[in-house]
């Protein structure tokens, strides 16, 4: 196993300052998702992905349990790309699916968490010992013209995670990938999918108040990296459905007036009652949305599948 470092915990801890500082003196003030997860977020959003409310890792483990060996069949792969790739859970259904068409040599997980990068690249490791793993600690937004050289590559991006990404930010990185990839090379893309109200909001703000916990696990971050003295209980969760972008968006509401000092930053930051803190914004998508944008940037949609109850769509585009 190769494990190539071009995330320090010091380029972190860095760029956690600039976030803090732009977004807290924003208005309104914003926070980007990245930073819910560390040990803690993280255990926090293993537990969402288990809730009853909470169906998109289901609905896309559903359609990729279906459809790997078509994606294997389509693709060739003999390199599988994985941005954000976590703990490489759901890729195994790739990897094993490529792995029985014959044609995958080497896996290439990318993801911001050392640590948690090592872990799962390494369980990789000695799960499939005839694969050649090349783990990169990098952030898809910056590091993609990292990913090793080659012909045959299938880039997956899976869990929704570009619904992250407001529509400039996403014309960007799918601009940006498009660039690193040779003709015919291949991108696999999850993304959830329109519905009705009520059960997106309920994705966001579960009955058991997981969500909220994990929304407000950002301050906690601040309060132990940045010496900030937010009492994450004075904040109230609040998972909004926006019909016309057709996003959630996560916030975090103030209870009572406060005065929040940030120590690292020798920053003091005042919040109103009622003042809202905007932690995330997660897009649905339309396959015909998701097409043109796929198209806009250099790619020719190929393939769709979707769970047996078309909640989550994935999409098979070729490098054009």
């Amino acid at each position: 196993m190769r494990l190539d470092i071009h995330l320090t915990e010091a380029d972190l801890a860095q760029a956690l300052r600039d976030d803090a500082r732009t977004g807290l003196t924003a208005i309104p003030k914003t926070l980007p998702p990245k930073w819910f997860y560390d040990a803690r977020g993280s255990e926090l959003f293993e537990r969402i992905t288990e809730l009853p409310e909470y169906y998109p890792t289901r609905a896309e483990r559903a359609a990729l349990t279906a459809h790997a060996a078509e994606i294997a069949e389509a693709t060739g792969a003999k390199t599988l790309v994985e941005l954000g790739s976590g703990s490489s859970d759901k890729t195994r259904l790739l990897l094993d699916a490529l792995h029985r068409y014959g044609t995958l040599a080497r896996f290439v997980p990318l993801d911001v968490s050392e640590p948690a990068l090592r872990a799962a690249a390494t369980a990789i490791d000695a799960d499939y010992p005839d694969l050649d793993v090349h783990a990169i600690a990098g952030d898809f937004t910056r590091h993609l013209d990292e990913i090793p050289a080659g012909d045959g590559r299938l880039v997956a991006f899976l869990g929704g995670t570009i619904g992250n990404f407001e529509p400039a930010d996403r014309a960007r990185f799918l601009r940006d990938l498009r660039a690193v990839l040779h003709p015919d090379e291949w991108f696999l893309l999850g993304t959830d999918l329109v519905k009705d109200e009520a059960t997106l909001v309920a994705a966001y703000d579960d009955s058991a108040g997981v969500t909220a916990d994990f929304n407000r696990n950002v301050l906690r971050v601040l309060n132990r990296q940045l010496g900030a003295d937010f009492d994450p209980e004075a904040f109230a969760h609040v998972a909004l459905w926006d019909a016309k972008e057709e996003w959630i968006e996560m916030r975090l509401r103030a209870a009572r007036p406060m005065r929040v000092r940030v120590a690292r930053l020798d920053l003091d930051v005042s919040f109103e009652e009622g003042e809202e803190l905007y932690t995330e914004v997660s897009a649905k998508f339309r396959r015909e949305g998701i097409a043109a944008e796929l198209v806009e940037a250099g790619f020719e949609p190929a393939r769709w599948w979707t769970d047996p109850e078309g909640r989550f769509g994935v999409s098979l585009a070729r490098a054009s």
